[in-house]
């Protein structure tokens, strides 16, 4: 039988459906054998977090930077009214790509930040709570990382210290992967 991922309960723990309190049959979730649960992927660390998307960083820009130049180049061997229309649109082109990735990673931000303030919310002390609002967006993406058990000694931490992210990052031990990032 598939065994089920409860983020809320920790780290990576995995416990069976039936244990989760799942007594619907429509809600006891199980995965097939091709799917490829945490598990199975290459544990995530400090060192190997930072995501890179193929399809853009080797393909989309790639060509877009590509295609910049040979119109720069058009444009200064052959000087004309067309060619130079031609090194703006691109120009336009290339700062439209790199907006628009940036316009995703904003709204993923986003909700991380939503996400981090509800855990946070119910897994630090009742002192703790007031002061959520204290820790800055990056602080919190970089908190996602942390497991429950260490999270609140980790935010106690860093509002005391007020740790930059790579120090968050630093601090954690026992990493919590977040796979769904762009």
């Amino acid at each position: 039988m598939g065994r089920l991922f409860i983020p809320a309960t920790g780290c990576s723990e995995y416990i069976e459906p039936s244990e989760a309190g799942c007594a619907r049959p429509d809600l006891d979730f199980h995965l097939q054998q091709n799917e490829v649960n945490m598990a199975e992927r290459t544990p995530q660390t400090l060192a190997n977090h930072a995501r890179f998307d193929p399809p853009f960083h080797y393909f989309v820009l790639p060509v877009f930077a590509i295609s910049w130049i040979v119109s720069v180049v058009v444009l200064v061997r052959r000087p004309c009214f067309l060619h130079f229309w031609i090194v703006i649109f691109n120009t336009a082109l290339i700062v439209a790509v790199i907006r628009f990735r940036q316009y995703a990673l904003k709204v993923q931000d986003r909700v991380i930040r939503l996400e981090e303030r509800e855990r946070l919310a119910m897994l630090v002390p009742d002192s703790l709570r007031p002061q959520i609002g204290k820790l800055s967006e990056r602080q919190l993406i970089a908190l996602r990382f942390a497991c429950d058990e260490e999270v609140a000694g980790l935010v106690e931490r860093t509002l005391s210290a007020n740790l930059a992210p790579a120090d968050i990052k630093k601090a954690i031990k026992n990493w919590r992967p977040d796979y769904w990032r762009v």
